[in-house]
């Protein structure tokens, strides 16, 4: 049976197709014994393996090779670089967020230690006469007070003695008729103490004044039989409402 060829162009094999094909061809006579029996010559006029081709497919593979690994290798530095950023973002982010909250319970605890502080300074009392004592009791009867009965307590004071409020407050009243000199506060929890027979006042009406602070010097002025310091303690501004007044201050945390 005739075989005819098919009609249009065709093209000539590259080089590398022929080579391979050339190659694949010896590999094909070496399986069959066919090599072995060619003449040394006819071996000799083909060309050297290095010449077929195969060659360069290998390099040219190689290079690509290790392109590939090479840019691997890059993505692989690069995405440990950028966990490694991303890490130190993340600790800096939290750092910044602790040293925040740290700066807060400060701020806290400064508030705090602020409105204890003053807490305890609204709430400080101390004595009329530091180191002083009561020479005359409350409610001690007399001829010599005129609602026949003492309404305070007397420290026993020089003439000159130093004399402090008791507690915060603001001045309420100056001279006092009977009391001498006197000095009258409203302390800041709405009660009223009264320091009387003064020889000087330290202090003017309206004036805020602090536990401790000096208010006058105590002193013999008013209706008196010597120099002492009168000190009363009332719930109300008005004459009448006196408190016991080593109770008042004992309760407020002085010692007598």
């Amino acid at each position: 049976m005739a075989f005819t060829r098919a009609p249009g162009k065709h093209r000539r094999p590259s080089r590398m197709q022929r080579g391979t094909a050339r190659a694949a061809g010896v590999a094909a006579l070496a399986g069959s014994g066919v090599v072995g029996s060619l003449a040394v010559p006819a071996l000799a006029a083909e060309p050297a393996a290095a010449q077929t081709g195969l060659t360069p497919v290998v390099t040219l593979g190689d290079a690509v090779a290790d392109r590939i690994d090479a840019q691997a290798a890059a993505q692989h530095e690069a995405a440990r670089e950028a966990a490694e950023a991303a890490a130190r973002k993340a600790a800096e982010q939290a750092a910044r967020e602790r040293a925040a909250e740290e700066a807060e319970q400060a701020r806290a605890e400064q508030e705090r230690a602020a409105r204890e502080a003053e807490r305890k300074r609204l709430n400080t009392f101390v004595s009329p006469i530091p180191g002083s004592y009561v020479s005359t009791g409350y409610k001690s009867g007399g001829a010599v007070w005129s609602s026949g009965s003492h309404t305070g307590v007397d420290f026993h004071a020089a003439g000159g003695t130093p004399v402090q409020s008791v507690g915060i407050g603001t001045v309420v009243a100056g001279w006092g008729g009977a009391y001498g000199n006197q000095v009258v506060i409203k302390m800041n929890d709405g009660t009223y103490t009264q320091y009387g027979h003064l020889s000087s006042i330290a202090v003017s009406v309206g004036q805020q004044v602090a536990a401790g602070q000096q208010i006058g010097l105590s002193g013999a002025t008013g209706n008196v039989t010597g120099a002492h310091l009168h000190f009363e303690a009332r719930s109300g501004a008005d004459y009448g409402s006196d408190l016991d007044p080593v109770a008042y201050l004992r309760a407020h945390g002085v010692n007598l």
